[in-house]
């Protein structure tokens, strides 16, 4: 412990340097999980969907009508950001947060976050990592 101490004293910038970055990477880590968003592949998708997560397509209907994820619920994301009530009666479920290239339901996620829903994930990629992986696309 006192080479520690040592250390600390005779090099004090590099020091600083280190427990700054502690700090910032701790800071971070602690933003990321407060907001509750996470992204999973459309393999993790998948797997949560078989287990009763439920899809939300924050696309605009007629992006939905031309393609989306089976069972997907669409919810615009401008819908979203007036309120979460359509989807109240999911709060208790998982959510996979779904757009066309996963830039959109990263936000929407972090709405749904705040707005109480517990368990909330990005399509990382969005549908075109979906469509990329060959999976199933419904239409209409």
């Amino acid at each position: 412990m006192d080479r520690l101490f040592d250390y600390f004293t005779n090099h004090p910038f590099l020091a600083g340097g280190a427990v700054l970055m502690v700090i910032v990477v701790l800071a971070y880590e602690i933003r990321q999980r407060s907001l509750g968003a996470g992204a999973v592949s459309p393999a993790q998708a998948i797997r949560m969907m078989n287990d009763g997560a439920v899809v939300v397509d924050v696309r605009a209907a007629g992006r939905y009508k031309d393609g989306h994820i089976q069972g997907a619920r669409n919810v615009p994301g401008d819908q979203l950001a007036e309120g979460t009530l359509p989807l109240e009666k999911l709060a208790d479920k998982a959510l996979i947060v779904c757009c066309d290239d996963g830039a959109t339901s990263a936000s929407a996620a972090r709405t749904l976050a705040r707005a109480g829903f517990s368990s909330v994930f990005t399509l990382r990629g969005g549908l075109t990592a979906w469509r990329h992986e060959n999976l199933p696309v419904a239409k209409g």
